[in-house]
């Protein structure tokens, strides 16, 4: 694929197979043309690895940390799941959206919490919020652990963010769908996995070991899920989709009836 920007006639021309298209440069469709290579440029770069938020490392696109801030907020759950710890920082901001909104806790699970991490999560003012279980998250142990942590009746929202192999993702899926609560979500994030077969860091099998296929599979085996992008509560743009790291991962239960 060679893609050419022109700033003087003010166009994108996209080459691939023998065939070009050429779109205005100051379109919706360049937009996304120019995003999307941008997302593959930016995850080789790793420019997630440079934000941290109240003090942690935050290894996250920030415009997937300002969508899911809006699903948090509409869906006002009673706790935020979440498989993968890593440095805390993602735990953090759960907790603090949960402290501003005066609703909800933050439950992490990983296989492994490294000491110095779990000390600084418990020593952040954001601890309150905050109850770490570590352990394999699809162990049939881990998920006691994490039911025993619900009460009846509460609403929950799950975001899995620990191995991104397909097989695993799947196993998470079915492991913690029962949790999540009408009108709510579990999101399989970093499907961007799909997109970075070909890049420098990435792996040829990722083109379908990937978070976003165990998704479209769990969605197509569990008609009382939805997999669809959440609406954005504000927009005056003629922008539609989610710049994301995160495709194909919101997976919203239905309502029931």
């Amino acid at each position: 694929m060679r893609i050419t920007i022109d700033t003087q006639e003010r166009t994108v021309t996209v080459e691939q197979e023998g065939r070009a298209r050429q779109v205005g440069l100051y379109t919706r469709e360049a937009f996304e043309i120019l995003t999307h290579h941008w997302l593959r440029v930016g995850w080789d770069l790793k420019y997630p690895y440079t934000f941290s938020w109240f003090g942690r490392p935050i290894i996250q696109l920030p415009e997937d940390m300002i969508r899911v801030q809006e699903v948090i907020y509409r869906v006002r759950p009673d706790v935020i799941l979440e498989t993968g710890v890593a440095h805390g920082g993602s735990l953090i901001y759960y907790a603090t959206l949960c402290k501003a909104m005066e609703k909800g806790r933050v439950i992490g699970v990983d296989i492994e919490i490294r000491p110095h991490n779990r000390a600084a999560i418990e020593a952040h003012e954001m601890a309150p919020f905050i109850q770490l279980i570590e352990g394999n998250s699809v162990d049939p142990d881990v998920v006691r652990q994490v039911e025993s942590l619900i009460h009846p009746g509460e609403a929950v929202l799950v975001l899995l963010d620990s191995c991104h192999t397909r097989e695993h993702v799947l196993s998470e899926l079915n492991a913690y769908h029962h949790l999540v609560s009408p009108g709510s979500y579990i999101v399989a994030t970093d499907g961007i996995m799909r997109d970075l077969h070909d890049v420098p860091r990435g792996r040829p099998e990722w083109a379908q070991d990937n978070p976003a296929t165990a998704a479209a599979e769990f969605a197509a085996q569990h008609p009382e899920f939805v997999l669809e992008q959440p609406p954005w509560p504000f927009n005056e743009s003629v922008l539609t989709r989610n710049v994301t790291f995160w495709p194909g991962a919101w997976l919203r239960r239905k309502q029931d009836g």
